[in-house]
């Protein structure tokens, strides 16, 4: 197996599992099969698909390419899964990977908890202006000048996308005596069965939340779903929080309303280093209203625990049980 993008806070967790799973699964502990794993903190593209010459097993992570070129190419040697350690698969290819006879799987689920807790934490932060007063004490400023924000109790909050994720934010916003209302193409009945939830059209949640955040995938049908016009509809002064893909939003159509203070804070997702040459990336950081971490939304020690022992059970079904696609557990299908 080949693991690519492979960093320095996974190794710990991911080869604990490793050493776990051929110790205890029989069919390795017993010595029937082996697994050897190759580690390479490059990214997967088209000029390092040679490196996983002799894998049968594709390990990637959000930031790795699996296009028609590089499927074609691991296909050619011999490749027959692709195993992602994450949940979104926007970056593969899945109708061509089908052609090509390769499975691919992902970790649906590793910590939803992590992800709503850092969303939350983006919102508090923004909201009171944690960054700018840290910076200000550290220049001896103690100034309170600026920093006025407002409480949560008793606001109207958006969530759009209540899949596990969304559901364990609309739970902390609950906790704080908000008011949510959701959006989802596939409503929860035991979201609309909860006190203090609604389900509205996204004209509805845009016009009334005070504070809005995103958790649905990245779909055709949801690139840009927050745009210049999605905006507009928006109170003035929405403080907006985004822990699902970047391409969610509209870079252009944001910098516009945080120029003019119709968004008063964003925390518009996360990004990989290798954007910093885009302008509008670094126009964003400009703003001291606005949050941009790395992809660490995810990044606690019982997520790195649960991405490494499913990942391993995917190869398991596919390598040792030899299960068709259709019986994977956590199988990606093209739509």
């Amino acid at each position: 197996m080949a693991v690519y993008d492979f960093m320095k806070h996974e190794k710990q967790s991911f080869e604990s599992a490793v050493a776990t799973f051929t110790q205890t699964t029989p069919e390795f502990a017993s010595g029937r099969f082996a697994l050897e794993i190759q580690y390479f903190e490059v990214k997967l593209d088209p000029s390092t698909v040679v490196l996983s010459a002799g894998c049968q097993v594709v390990c990637i992570f959000v930031n790795d390419s699996a296009n028609a070129e590089v499927l074609t190419l691991l296909a050619n040697q011999g490749v027959k899964l692709l195993t992602l350690r994450c949940a979104g698969f926007d970056n593969v290819d899945l109708k061509v990977a089908h052609a090509l006879d390769i499975a691919v799987t992902r970790v649906p689920a590793y910590s939803p908890y992590a992800v709503a807790e850092h969303a939350a934490a983006l919102a508090l932060s923004l909201n009171r202006k944690i960054v700018p007063a840290t910076a200000r004490v550290r220049q001896g400023n103690f100034a309170l000048a600026g920093l006025v924000g407002f409480d949560f109790f008793g606001k109207t909050v958006g969530v759009i996308g209540t899949g596990k994720i969304g559901q364990c934010f609309i739970k902390i916003m609950l906790g704080f005596g908000c008011k949510v209302l959701c959006y989802d193409a596939y409503p929860s009945k035991d979201v609309a069965s909860w006190d203090g939830c609604e389900y509205v059209d996204l004209d509805t949640l845009f016009a009334k939340s005070r504070l809005i955040s995103l958790h649905c995938p990245l779909l055709p049908e949801t690139k840009h779903l927050i745009n210049k016009e999605s905006l507009a509809k928006m109170q003035k002064g929405v403080v907006l929080i985004n822990t699902s893909r970047g391409g969610l939003i509209e870079t252009q159509s944001l910098i516009a309303a945080l120029k003019s203070s119709h968004v008063s804070a964003a925390g518009p997702g996360h990004h990989s280093g290798s954007i910093m040459e885009d302008d509008a990336f670094v126009r964003l950081l400009s703003f001291p209203n606005v949050i941009v971490t790395g992809h660490q939304a995810f990044l606690t020690e019982e997520a790195l625990e649960k991405i490494a022992n499913v990942t391993l059970e995917n190869v398991r079904q596919v390598c040792v049980e030899e299960r068709e696609r259709g019986k994977l557990e956590n199988r990606v299908a093209p739509m």
